[in-house]
């Protein structure tokens, strides 16, 4: 079964995720996310932290160094299943 997450837009719709892949790239966790009414769309690339309770929350990748570190950590794992 896919791992989905539900977030909401700035105008209270309920969008659907599935999660496409999961990994970690210097001890931190990220995940890959496409939307799944439209999964020819974008895929979204977050960073996982936990929040003050110790869940896990998805949070932007501000960083414009480490996000590209995680876009290539995420194509090449995506090239990996391909194969």
């Amino acid at each position: 079964m896919t791992e989905k997450h539900v977030f909401y837009d700035e105008l209270g719709n309920e969008i659907e995720f599935l999660v496409k892949a999961k990994f970690s790239l210097d001890d931190t966790d990220y995940v890959a996310l496409l939307n799944a009414d439209q999964l020819d769309t974008m895929t979204y690339l977050l960073k996982l932290e936990l929040d003050q309770d110790g869940e896990p929350i998805f949070v932007t990748i501000d960083d414009e160094e480490e996000f590209e570190e995680v876009k290539s950590a995420y194509e090449e794992l995506s090239r990996e299943h391909l194969q």
